[in-house]
């Protein structure tokens, strides 16, 4: 099945708006790699791994200080910056940096795998102004043991689900990484996500990078892959009428790649790589990114050398203007209009495509 004219359209206008906004750049989102610490050791890891382990945490001081040389170009009310690792709650003063954040006006949220995330800490986090926070779990008790490498993984993070589940003044989801073991049971994991209390449900599917290059028990057939996107679908379709504690339950794919006849119907938005467009990254090591999946050679400058404003407005060519990437696979591609080379993060260091969603649904 091809693309409908609805979604020609769609994809049209789509297209003209993703290039007037690399041209303008606004910044929308800035990811803070604030530590390289993780308890887990997830086999999905998508680390760059070329980063040692033993990197000390970015100081509080010196994200403010970008923060700050930020502040006089944007609407803070505009810029949701949002702590990632590793695991972002190993860092005690994360109630300390969001304080500050909030006291600026500026947003923030949290992607944990919610091992920490007891009351204590949701309600000092609350305190210090979170807006939102993400939780990972990947399946029941066995699956998500099996993936995360933790005997406790599962009874913690469902913990930390319940306890979010209770609240009224924080906006919250639950992320999932689909493979092999957990796919066969996603509707019922569904239904126990809707028992938990989950407003959102975000399903993502692993890509070859960092720990999961070498690992195919992670990795998705095509059939597979097709049937995700079907049960997204089906549940975009049927689930209108479901709630939760507080809201509507959601169910969406991730961001990443094109999907061709999918897309509107598996997320609510258009496919646009957005990595150096409006979204942005500081690295544990100063590094400025944009997504903090794209490979590290994809860096633009570093906090500790450039100024963070002038490589935001002057660089990152490379994700503003994907000309570069219509090559080898892409090179004759009858979407390249829409997709301009799929998502930047499943290129490797040495700029190939690894990964390429529309031809896993065309087979």
């Amino acid at each position: 099945m091809g693309l409908s004219l609805r979604q020609k359209v769609g994809l049209e206008l789509q297209r003209s708006l993703r290039h007037n906004e690399a041209q303008l750049h606004p910044l929308r989102t800035l990811f803070w790699e604030c530590t390289l610490r993780c308890n887990m050791s997830c086999r999905h890891c998508g680390s760059d791994c070329k980063v040692q382990p033993d990197v000390k945490d970015m100081p509080a001081a010196d994200f403010l200080r970008v923060i700050d040389s930020i502040t006089p170009h944007v609407d803070t009310h505009k810029v949701f910056i949002i702590f990632t690792g590793g695991e972002a709650l190993l860092r005690p003063d994360l109630e300390e940096v969001g304080l500050e954040l909030y006291r600026r006006e500026y947003p923030w949220g949290v992607v944990t795998n919610g091992f920490l995330l007891d009351e204590r800490r949701l309600q000092s986090l609350m305190a210090s102004g979170m807006h939102s926070i993400t939780v990972s779990l990947d399946g029941f008790e066995e699956q998500h043991n099996w993936i995360r490498r933790h005997p406790q993984s599962f009874e913690k993070a469902t913990a930390a689900i319940r306890l979010l589940a209770q609240q009224k003044d924080i906006l919250w989801d639950v992320v999932t990484c689909v493979n092999p073991r957990n796919y066969p049971h996603l509707k019922e994991f569904r239904e126990y996500l809707v028992s938990l209390g989950v407003p959102a449900w975000r399903l993502f599917s692993i890509f070859p990078m960092g720990r999961a290059a070498g690992n195919p028990e992670l990795q998705f057939s095509d059939e597979q892959f097709r049937g995700l996107l079907d049960f997204i679908k089906e549940c975009r379709d049927n689930d209108s009428s479901l709630t939760t504690h507080h809201s509507s339950f959601t169910v969406s794919y991730a961001c990443e790649g094109f999907l061709g006849e999918y897309e509107q119907k598996v997320r609510d938005h258009l496919f646009h790589c957005r990595s150096g467009v409006d979204v942005a990254s500081i690295r544990c090591d100063g590094a400025i990114s944009g997504c903090t999946s794209v490979r590290s050679h994809m860096d633009q400058g570093n906090i500790y050398k450039d100024d963070f404003w002038d490589v935001w407005e002057n660089r990152f060519q490379v994700m503003r203007d994907r000309s570069w990437a219509r090559k080898d696979q892409c090179a004759t591609c009858k979407v390249w209009r829409y997709c301009e080379g799929s998502g930047l993060h499943l290129y490797d260091d040495e700029g190939r495509l690894l990964t390429c969603h529309y031809n896993r649904l065309k087979k």
